[in-house]
């Protein structure tokens, strides 16, 4: 490393949370002043997919996009960091310490995981594998990616396998389809093989006290401000250049805000973070009485920056392989802002949950698949006194509603509530219900684009050969072995990048392999056979 940190500069395309992570990581870690380093971003809030507000076209509604569950030994790199980031509330509490202290009270045994279409709540321990689902698996697990390549899930598992209790346990808490990569299943039972026995409680999962937004992202934007960073919103690259091998450069960022077109020339300081693709692109809105639109033709600029960047080298990665095929990722999630007890208290009552501890509830033999979590109460700091939140999301969003004879897509947030309802069996309130809640749906066209089946190549290194300056982050990185679709990803890629470009020395946390790990090992075999 010749450039002095001291000196450097940082250029941080994206404010999500690996833009964050990234400054973050070169304060802390290696040494470079705050005042040098400067996030742009093209929305007028940080945190990226990790969101928590209120919707704008109802006041007293509020939104999540999705919910995030985080597990002790998988997530290290977001320990680290958070680690040394003080709380909301209390600036002499970390967010780590936060965490924990919460997860200490609100422990999660889910007791009514899954749902018949008669309102029963199943026996989820048994998780009904077959035989040849346990050697179909084992067999996975002995291949390698190389020889895996772009096959789907069902081209490994027979139709039994997608039946089983542990696959709807399983696709619901990760967002997995059958028609998504054997690649990435491979690497999540390998990431998380410590968690087979508990998929029927999701015991080994731990929240955070609000949602994600408040919790984590806002936390961590103050310190990264009170370390003199420079944001600077409504700013969208567009484009980058770069010198050829072996030794590899960006020369300059091509940006677009409120005064026009500029560039930014990156001298011998200068180094750029790059994120690439969007799993919240294109999002849209819905409310009680409106339902939101399908985005097809990428009209946001989640995924133009990496287009472009693609074309100027074979390893800069292949962003259509993931964007390319909408039909195969997209799904609806669903905020109930309640602004009565009835419904919370009834399904408290129901699963034998309090609000906080049972996790994911999911209606297997729904048209829709619906899923719902109810967090503990408040899941937004401050909120006025008789409100309350859950979250939930459909899975089969083309299919029609069992109570409600429209697909889940073409459906207002009225009628997913009364879907929700009858699912529940609580017909009995369902007038109050309606007329008591405000319901925010999000259409999200990528949302499990990052499963989708892909070869070598398709996603670049985070630090890619020769480069001395750039680096790329987020969820369309390639991290061996790690697993997309967690917090922890695109923290990892961002220690990673920094620690890579700057010559850091602290080591950066070894991916957790619970199979080395007997106990571990004789524990999932044992769940195996449930």
């Amino acid at each position: 490393m010749t450039v002095d940190p001291k000196q450097a500069h940082l250029w941080i395309v994206g404010g999500g949370i690996a833009g964050m992570a990234t400054a973050a990581f070169a304060i802390r870690d290696a040494g470079v002043p705050g005042e040098n380093i400067h996030i742009l971003e093209e929305l007028q809030i940080t945190g990226g997919a990790m969101d928590g507000s209120k919707f704008p076209d109802v006041p007293d509604a509020l939104v999540t996009r999705g919910g995030r569950m985080f597990e002790e030994q998988a997530y290290q790199t977001t320990w680290d960091l958070f680690a040394t980031i003080p709380s909301l509330e209390d600036p002499d509490v970390t967010v780590r310490e936060e965490i924990l202290d919460f997860n200490s009270t609100f422990k999660t045994r889910a007791r009514a995981r899954l749902v018949d279409g008669q309102h029963r709540i199943l026996d989820a321990s048994s998780y009904g594998l077959s035989n040849r689902d346990r050697f179909a698996m084992t067999r996975m697990l002995a291949m390698s990616e190389n020889t895996l390549g772009a096959r789907r899930i069902d081209e490994i598992f027979g139709e039994h396998f997608f039946e089983t209790n542990f696959w709807q346990m399983w696709r619901t808490m990760f967002a997995f389809q059958k028609w998504h990569s054997a690649t990435e299943l491979r690497r999540y039972f390998l990431r998380f093989v410590q968690e087979f026995d508990l998929l029927d409680t999701v015991g080994g999962i731990c929240r955070t006290k609000y949602n994600q937004y408040d919790s984590m992202i806002l936390p961590l934007q103050r310190w990264l401000v009170d370390q003199g960073v420079d944001v600077r919103f409504g700013t969208r690259v567009t484009d980058v250049d770069f010198t050829g091998r072996p030794e590899r450069r960006a020369t300059r960022l091509h940006l677009e805000d409120p005064r026009g077109s500029s560039t930014i020339k990156l001298g011998g300081n200068d180094f750029t973070f790059i994120t690439i693709g969007s799993i919240t692109a294109d999002s849209t809105y819905g409310s009680n009485d409106t339902v939101p639109p399908l985005v097809r033709d990428r009209v946001d600029h989640g995924w133009s920056l990496w287009e472009e960047i693609a074309k100027k080298a074979p390893d800069f990665g292949r962003p259509n392989t993931f964007f390319g095929n909408i039909d195969e990722n997209k799904w609806e999630s669903f905020t109930l802002t309640m602004h009565s007890d009835v419904l919370l208290k009834r399904i408290t009552e129901y699963t034998g949950n309090e609000p906080g501890t049972g996790a994911l509830t999911t209606f297997i033999e729904s048209g829709w698949h619906l899923s719902m979590v109810v967090p503990a109460q408040p899941h937004f700091p401050n909120l006025p006194e008789n409100t309350y939140t859950l979250w939930g999301y459909g899975f089969e969003i083309d299919n029609v509603g069992d109570y409600v004879q429209k697909k889940m897509s073409q459906a207002t947030g009225t009628e997913i509530l009364t879907e929700l309802v009858h699912q529940l069996g609580f017909e009995d309130l369902l007038d109050e219900v309606l007329s008591t809640t405000d319901v925010t749906t999000v259409m999200m066209p990528y949302a499990s684009a990052l499963f989708s089946r892909r070869v070598p190549g398709d996603r670049p290194k985070v630090v890619p050969e020769g480069s001395q300056n750039f680096a790329f982050l987020g969820q369309f990185t390639e991290l061996p072995r790690d697993v997309v679709f967690t917090v922890e990803y695109s923290i990892h890629g961002a220690m990673h990048a920094v620690y890579t470009l700057f010559g850091v020395e602290r080591p950066i946390p070894p991916i957790y392999r619970g199979l080395r790990d007997p106990k571990v090992a004789v524990t999932a075999l044992q769940a195996a056979f449930k």
